[in-house]
């Protein structure tokens, strides 16, 4: 299952800054003026989770295989984007292709970092972003309208069209499509405002732990349940550290678990998103699957002759293949289960799929 997050956020907010430390490069060029990126830098990042070691202990597997999730760094959008100010329906046109948006915005001063406005203020400057996104969605869904008294489209995708353009013009809330559609047919409508958001307060050092008066507003505005508080830089500077050195700088600064970790966590919260393993001697791997997914749509992550010939997948639950050293003890302790075509997956479930060629 291929994932893609979009940073976006204005120009000089660490947006560059934030993709380096999450892809461990100096893949993204960040530099201190505007426009610093046209083409989006696109990275794949593995997703950590320390289930993978347990299993492949367990089952002495040869290899682990996290499953991934890409970063796309856009691009700063500036205010009049939606109308070609600074490139900006170029860079509009790169957010169409992500699944989710992660919001980049500043919380620090800096009299070394320029600011394209005059003063910081993230609750302006997020409104920026959206405004200019709601504004390109209103230009597209009137063309498409148009274009569907002429030709017979998706009658799914005309409502998802009229629903959205009465979202923006009455400024309503856009999660209430969320109750009406599936996930899939919103992707489907490639509009910007209505995708899932993550909202990243990029801070100063000491500011990491509890924030600053920025972040205090912003979350005030905007509230916590989708807004980390990260250091771009300092996440920047942890992965140049070793393991021990890393360890002893984020106990210094009061940080428990690195802002990137929290935010790919956060990533697979909105999209709604599953991770099951299948473990061997081979290989231990993690697949990602969305939410309520069945068994054969699962065994279709693997190859799509599995979701065809799907007839039955062993199950056995992560705890209790971990307590039980495996397979075959997980049989005999009646652990592991036979489950149908209708069996719902869950996190953590640890698979192996019988099927007919």
């Amino acid at each position: 299952m291929s994932l893609k997050c979009g940073i976006v956020g204005l120009p000089n907010v660490g947006k560059s800054t934030l993709f380096n430390a999450l892809t461990n490069s100096s893949k993204a060029q960040a530099a201190n003026f505007p426009f610093c990126t046209i083409d989006p830098n696109i990275g794949i990042v593995p997703v950590p989770d320390n289930r993978l070691k347990n299993l492949a202990k367990v089952s002495n597997s040869k290899k682990i295989i996290n499953t991934t999730i890409s970063f796309v760094d856009i691009a700063g959008l500036v205010k009049g984007a939606s109308k070609g100010e600074g490139l900006g329906n170029k860079f509009l046109s790169h957010i169409r292709e992500v699944d989710a948006v992660i919001h980049m915005i500043r919380c620090f001063d800096s009299s070394d970092i320029q600011n394209v406005n005059p003063n910081v203020d993230p609750v302006r400057d997020l409104e920026i972003i959206e405004t200019e996104m709601m504004l390109a969605d209103l230009e597209s869904i009137q063309k498409r309208l148009e274009k569907n008294n002429k030709k017979n489209f998706d009658e799914t995708q005309v409502k998802i069209l009229e629903k959205t353009l009465n979202c923006i013009n009455n400024n309503e809330d856009f999660n209430s499509l969320k109750l009406e559609f599936d996930k899939k047919e919103l992707n489907q409508s490639g509009l910007l405002s209505i995708k899932p958001k993550i909202f990243v307060c990029n801070v100063d050092e000491p500011s990491i732990k509890n924030g600053n008066k920025y972040t205090e507003i912003f979350i005030n505005k905007f509230g916590q349940n989708n807004t980390l508080i990260v250091s771009a830089d300092i996440e920047n500077q942890i992965n140049d550290l070793d393991i021990v050195e890393k360890k002893n700088y984020m106990d210094m600064i009061g940080l428990k678990e690195t802002g990137l970790n929290v935010l790919i966590q956060k990533g697979y919260q909105i999209l709604e998103l599953d991770t099951f393993f299948t473990s061997g001697p081979e290989e231990t791997r993690a697949w990602t699957i969305s939410k309520n997914c069945t068994a054969p749509k699962a065994a279709g992550e693997i190859h799509t002759d599995f979701e065809k010939g799907f007839i039955r997948a062993e199950t056995v639950s992560y705890d209790d293949f971990v307590a039980n050293e495996g397979w075959i003890n997980s049989k005999t302790n009646g652990k592991m289960r036979l489950e149908g075509k209708d069996y719902i997956v869950k996190d953590g479930d640890v698979l192996n799929f019988r099927f007919n060629t």
